[in-house]
């Protein structure tokens, strides 16, 4: 198979793709694909590994059905992937600190997740992903929309590009988890981490260039102020969370859903009012963003 070139763009990572020991199937034109053929509590193959890599690559977040997961298996496969990240916020799952769980009783008003964001981009080395896998779901609802960065980037402007292109932005938790929430959440003295990073990245990985703000944790650009940084970054959010960039996924126990960090948002629906949602995350650990 011929091998990506430093920077491919999309129409060449939909040509150069192939796939021999897995079943991709897209679910929209912007991003997203479901893997078929593959069971990971019976263990995953080098060559499946490979291609699952490069469906990541190319989707932006890939998804499993009908998998059963004992926790150390869930660990196993996302140590595939890389070092994982211990949350420092989440409720952990009893007896294993590495996976967080992602929950919503009944009588709870909000969800986790509830507004588009990235995981931890508020961390100076942002996570290169997040494995979420579904426990229980509602009956109807939960389900959860995902955005292509790579998409957004691309259609805008050649004059805006150049001028997000010298610009750096700053994230935080502090917002978010530095207050009190409720009991879902811990810790928040640890929410005292900021980080810079640029607006527009260069995916460690694909080479493909992607917008790098979100409204869940940036708060300005670097050297604004926030009153000045606002009318900017809220076309930005308006402009990345077009239809046309996002797909929508709906939750099945038993389902797995892993995307990557660096270059999509995501965005959990609360639409499913007295109902439990429960779900295993486990975040694992990226490379700076240069």
């Amino acid at each position: 198979m011929t091998e990506p070139s430093a920077t491919p763009d999309r129409d060449e990572w939909s040509i150069i793709m192939s796939y021999q020991t897995i079943e991709v199937q897209p679910i929209s034109g912007a991003l997203g694909a479901e893997i078929h053929g593959v069971d990971i509590a019976s263990g995953i193959s080098g060559e499946q590994f490979a291609e699952m890599r490069q469906a990541f690559g190319e989707y932006g977040v890939i998804f499993f059905r009908d998998q059963v997961l004992s926790p150390e298996q869930h660990i196993g496969f996302a140590e595939r992937w890389g070092e994982i990240n211990i949350n420092r916020f989440f409720t952990p799952v009893d007896g294993y600190p590495m996976i967080a769980e992602v929950r919503k009783e009944p009588h709870h008003g909000k969800n986790v997740g509830g507004g588009w964001h990235t995981d931890h981009s508020y961390d100076t080395v942002p996570a290169m992903g997040s494995i979420l896998y579904a426990h229980e779901v509602p009956e109807s609802g939960g389900d959860t929309m995902f955005a292509s960065m790579y998409l957004a980037y691309e259609a805008l402007s050649d004059g805006l590009k150049q001028t997000l292109e010298g610009l750096r932005a700053v994230h935080s938790s502090r917002h978010v988890f530095g207050k009190a929430l409720d009991e879902r959440y811990h810790n928040p003295e640890l929410a005292t981490q900021d980080a810079v990073h640029p607006v527009v990245i260069r995916h460690p990985d694909t080479g493909r260039k992607a917008l790098y703000v979100n409204a869940g944790f940036t708060l300005r650009f670097e050297g604004w102020t926030e009153e000045e940084s606002k009318p900017l970054l809220s076309y930005l959010y308006q402009h990345a969370a077009r239809p046309e960039f996002t797909c929508r996924f709906r939750w099945q126990k038993g389902s797995i859903a892993f995307w990557d960090n660096r270059s999509t948002w995501h965005y959990a629906l609360n639409d499913y009012p007295g109902q439990r949602r429960l779900m295993h995350r486990i975040t694992v650990e990226g490379v700076p963003l240069g």
